[in-house]
């Protein structure tokens, strides 16, 4: 019944104390909506309050290279743990909380953070169980130097090495810190690590006393030979 029980949560909500990521990168100015285009699935409602941390104001960036992949058209492939999968870009729903998949398969692309291959920080997350195994139940047994692919359907490929792995406490402030921009271009992948403990909401079930997170950097990207010429 444990089993069963936890088998619905989601990344345990991953990102909740994540859901002023907008508000933490731009030092509290008001923005947009940032509710995904692509996809209508509700974001992961956990309400806990959550407090504001501001970022220092740092001067506008320069104009972002435009991005090797389009939305909605590459995959995520990680050999070490089996992962070959969909990526689709999402956003944070009416309470700013970071909209997460309702299923057990897809990886979710954050359109506040950067687009992968264009000099920053590119924002994944995605479920550890969801009626079981999800497709991040074996990110905590990647390792330094191991790959991440992102494979676009018109043969685009942005690699990445992975430099760091390691949990946070989701309710530190300081978490937020890994989902802000970089000066590398570099990924950051999310998933629930830790302990599962029953919370009653109604869609996750419950919530993981911790996060795992894997940083790496870009190592190549290769665009295909029509793509690439003049």
């Amino acid at each position: 019944m444990l089993v069963l029980g936890g088998s619905a949560l989601i990344a345990g909500a991953i990102l909740t104390t994540f859901g002023i990521y907008r508000e933490f990168a731009s030092g509290g100015d008001s923005a947009p909506s940032l509710a995904s285009q692509h996809r209508t699935d509700p974001g992961g409602v956990y309400d806990r309050p959550l407090g504001v941390v501001r970022a220092p104001v740092t001067p506008a960036p320069v104009a972002a290279p435009e991005p090797p992949l389009r939305e909605a058209a590459y995959h995520m492939v990680i050999d070490k743990i089996g992962v070959n999968a969909s990526v689709f870009p999402y956003g944070v729903d009416a309470n700013r909380v970071p909209e997460v998949p309702l299923n057990s398969e897809d990886v979710a692309w954050y359109n506040f953070s950067a687009p992968p291959g264009t000099g920053s920080n590119a924002v994944f997350a995605a479920h550890v169980t969801w009626n079981g195994r999800a497709v991040f139940y074996d990110l905590k047994d990647v390792q330094v130097g191991d790959s991440i692919i992102l494979r676009g359907d018109d043969g685009t490929e942005i690699a990445y090495v992975i430099s760091d792995s390691f949990v946070v406490d989701p309710n530190d402030p300081n978490a937020l810190s890994v989902m802000a921009p970089t000066s590398a271009d570099v990924i950051t992948l999310i998933t629930c690590d830790g302990s599962f403990y029953y919370t009653g909401d109604p869609v996750f079930n419950g919530d993981y006393t911790q996060r795992r997170v894997v940083r790496a950097t870009l190592s190549s990207l290769i665009k295909p030979v029509a793509a690439a010429a003049p």
